[in-house]
């Protein structure tokens, strides 16, 4: 892997885990050095956030994360809404039954796991979880068959990470939420594309009322972590 595609990954994920919250400069200098490289990939890999929108300039003094407020996120969810609609009704039609059927069983299993007392907040079960919802988003993204409209959910997917962050202490969110997929999954399997689009609009319609919810709250205790 090239050191830029390294440096980019990793600011990437840590700007979506909130270990650099909004506000962070981002110094060539400093960063090179954290991640044991030279300034040249690392300009490369800051080039590329700035074009992704998390990363902004400061009025010619530098680079730093971008803002998250509960504006942005309302502004991000009116696009999401019209593109995975859009996806789950497409998914319905083109996609493999099978595949989301399969699907709908593995979030209907999420719930189990999720409640159980000694696992209630750990990490690997709520990465697991994570982990089935990009699957389930992969396979959305194949079965739609339409590039222009998977290079725009791809757009916005880096910003939801950022999102969906503030979302993973709240296990009662994460129960309600593996079910919405798991009925969106199997509305797309039974090929009902009306359905498949109206439960992707009620999961969305759940998850922007949560995380605008939670999103103050998470900006400022990442700022008191920083």
């Amino acid at each position: 892997m090239r050191a830029s595609e390294r440096a980019y990954g990793i600011l990437r994920d840590e700007i979506s885990r909130w270990e650099l919250p909004p506000g962070t400069v981002l110094a060539e200098v400093e960063l090179a050095h954290r991640l044991d490289m030279s300034r040249t990939p690392v300009r490369e890999a800051l080039a590329r956030l700035v074009a992704d929108g998390l990363v902004v300039a400061i009025g010619g003094r530098g680079l730093e994360v971008a803002s998250m407020d509960a504006d942005d996120i309302a502004a991000l969810y009116e696009l999401r809404q019209a593109l995975e609609s859009q996806a789950a009704r497409l998914a319905a039609r083109r996609g493999d039954p099978a595949v989301f059927a399969e699907l709908a069983d593995h979030f209907a299993a999420v719930p189990a796991e999720l409640d159980r007392d000694d696992l209630v907040g750990a990490d690997p079960e709520r990465d697991a979880y994570y982990a089935l919802v990009e699957r389930f988003d992969a396979e959305i993204d194949l079965a739609v068959d339409n590039d222009y409209l998977v290079g725009a959910l791809e757009g916005i997917r880096t910003h939801l990470a950022r999102v969906r962050r503030a979302a993973r202490d709240n296990p009662a969110r994460l129960l309600a939420a593996a079910a919405e997929h798991r009925t969106i999954a199997a509305a797309i399997a039974d090929r009902d594309g009306d359905l498949a689009a109206h439960a992707t609009h009620v999961h969305l319609h759940n998850s922007l009322t949560n995380a605008l919810a939670t999103s103050a709250f998470a900006v400022d205790t990442a700022r008191e972590s920083a």
